[in-house]
């Protein structure tokens, strides 16, 4: 308490003096932003190493390291749906060696949880989205489920038999899965797991009835014939897997709904610092090798401006909102 006191002292003697001027906070600002980077960038993964936001920020943070002259580190923080990794970027300083591979979860947790313990709107700079991903209706590739209709049949001769992997409460797969529920009039039980990998590890053995994983971390398997796409929830097909319906195409109204990545920054973060990383990021993201590493996940690169990404967080939040009262889903 001593030392708190003698220094707020200090400071107003200093604000006060006419004899010793005070440097301009905004200059010293300027000053650090000039010389960034100057040691290594942590950049916090707020899912499992190996889901698609994991493999994307390293293809992202191997390229993009050489131009910034330092090397970016994943750090990945797994848990809560998002919310350990986005709660410690936004208390981290903002100094731009700290960011947060943001997505769909951390936006919709406003709603899904009561207190997320951060404000998605107020405690980050957000710069930019990155890519985007369709979500997919699996089945394992053993279950004799060949089709979206004979998965709503067996549901409704097995009621409440039936449940499903989620990558944790308030991700895609999540409010997805419920969206189609309420869409076929079914039931099935819900079964969180830590990230989409383990949804897909869940469905892949048998250990759940079906799951609604993002494209990028279902397509190998997919492809694989390990897990049978029965369906795109999106509104058009994905290129990747042309044949697979989307869910609207067969009778399903209303289950629409694409997962998105991209890059933020503790709030407070200067313009300068983050002005260089946009500029960095979009000309990565014209990179054809770039490009080609990402869409070989199943994502579509989908760079967007800081004012763009701001808008496709608001709408995520509104969306979430709507989905969670349409499936009758209430905060945690």
């Amino acid at each position: 308490m001593q030392n708190h006191l003698t220094r707020r002292a200090l400071c107003r003697a200093l604000a006060t003096s006419p004899f010793i001027p005070l440097l301009p906070l905004a200059a010293t600002a300027a000053n650090a932003a000039d010389h960034w980077p100057s040691r290594p960038i942590k950049w916090v993964v707020p899912y499992l190493a190996g889901t698609g936001p994991d493999i994307g920020a390293r293809i992202l943070a191997e390229a993009a390291g050489p131009l910034l002259g330092q090397p970016i580190i994943i750090e990945n923080k797994g848990g809560a749906a998002g919310n350990i990794g986005a709660r410690q970027v936004a208390r981290a300083a903002p100094d731009g060696y700290t960011w947060i591979y943001s997505a769909g979860p951390m936006a919709a947790n406003v709603r899904m949880y009561k207190s997320p313990g951060y404000d998605v709107m107020k405690d980050f700079r957000h710069v930019m989205r990155i890519t985007t991903s369709d979500v997919l209706l699996v089945v394992g590739e053993s279950s004799g489920i060949g089709s979206v209709q004979e998965l709503i049949d067996k549901a409704r001769a097995n009621p409440g038999k039936l449940d499903y992997a989620s990558g944790g409460v308030g991700t895609p797969s999540h409010l997805g899965v419920e969206l189609f529920l309420h869409a076929a009039g079914i039931t099935a039980t819900h079964v969180p797991y830590k990230g989409a990998s383990e949804l897909v590890n869940a469905v892949l053995g048998n250990q759940v009835s079906f799951g609604m994983p993002i494209f990028a971390v279902a397509y190998p398997h997919v492809k694989g014939g390990k897990l049978k796409a029965l369906g795109v929830a999106g509104a058009k097909r994905n290129p990747a897997l042309p044949e697979v319906r989307t869910l609207a195409e067969q009778g399903l109204q209303g289950v629409e709904l694409t997962s998105w990545g991209g890059l933020s920054l503790p709030a407070g973060t200067p313009d300068a610092i983050a002005n260089r990383i946009y500029e960095v990021f979009s000309g990565l993201l014209r990179e054809p090798k770039v490009i080609a590493a990402l869409t070989e996940l199943g994502s579509q690169v989908m760079p967007s401006t800081p004012q763009d990404y701001l808008q496709v967080i608001r709408s995520e939040i509104d969306l979430t909102g709507r989905m969670m009262k349409s499936a009758g889903i209430s905060p945690l």
